[in-house]
């Protein structure tokens, strides 16, 4: 199974949770994404050839991350661009999320352990703003919860 997470047609995240098959080949992400985010079920034997990519710049102005969910539980909370609490879902071992628009933060359930994958270069807290997360008897769990 894979969800959108939209709210005012904007797509905030793609979640592909861990139980997710498809065949052959998927993409989530709109081609104009600066991050993207596929899937490949390919048979024993299938070769992909040897290739490698060409330099092409690129302007990224909106940071994308993907996080894989190695180990444990982890709520995310959902926000608009003007820091307003959406909603929330659960995230499990094996789960992948692509965080594409709006804000974003994380409580973990349980101990947990994440791979993070985004566009670089890191330059730090120029990079993000921080703000209050929404409080516990606030939260609103969507589809899985």
């Amino acid at each position: 199974m894979y969800e959108e997470i939209i709210n005012k047609k904007e797509l905030l995240a793609i979640i592909i949770k861990s139980n997710f098959e498809g065949e052959q080949i998927k993409f989530f992400t709109p081609d104009n994404f600066s991050q993207q985010l596929g899937y490949m079920n390919r048979p024993k034997g299938y070769i992909i050839p040897p290739h490698r990519h060409n330099i092409v710049p690129r302007e990224v102005i909106h940071t994308q991350e993907v996080l894989f969910i190695k180990s444990g539980t982890v709520r995310v909370d959902f926000y608009d661009d003007e820091q307003v609490y959406f909603e929330s879902r659960v995230l499990l071992k094996g789960d992948i999320i692509l965080l594409a628009a709006g804000g974003h933060g994380f409580e973990m359930l349980e101990s947990s352990e994440i791979i993070e994958v985004k566009q670089g270069p890191y330059i730090g807290e120029r990079d993000k703003v921080r703000f209050e997360h929404i409080a516990q008897h606030k939260v609103k769990l969507g589809n899985n919860g």
